[in-house]
């Protein structure tokens, strides 16, 4: 199933206001940090997979650079495990 663009762009804000990553005690929201429009862009690419695997995937694919570039490592190694139940549940509705 293919996301229209007002689709993608719903779900982007969504994942915006309702993710985040920690690192140490702080929590930073996916809009904030600009990650939230490749991820969903990279979710909509994978809605056809269940949203379990959907988000797993989403989540490694995305590459977030860490020391001016200089390094990088998937969203899923910064996401905390209820984030990832929370992106399974935004994407339950939409598959």
């Amino acid at each position: 199933m293919a996301l229209s663009p007002d689709e993608i762009r719903s779900l982007q804000l969504e994942l915006a206001d309702r993710l985040y990553i920690q690192i140490g005690g702080w929590h930073l929201y996916l809009g904030d940090a600009g990650l939230a429009a490749t991820l969903a862009i990279e979710c909509a690419a994978r809605l056809d997979q269940g949203p379990g695997v959907c988000a797993r995937q989403a989540l490694e694919a995305v590459q977030v650079p860490i020391g001016g570039g200089s390094s990088k490592l998937p969203l899923a190694r910064l996401v905390p495990p209820g984030q990832l139940q929370d992106l399974e549940d935004l994407l339950a509705s939409r598959c």
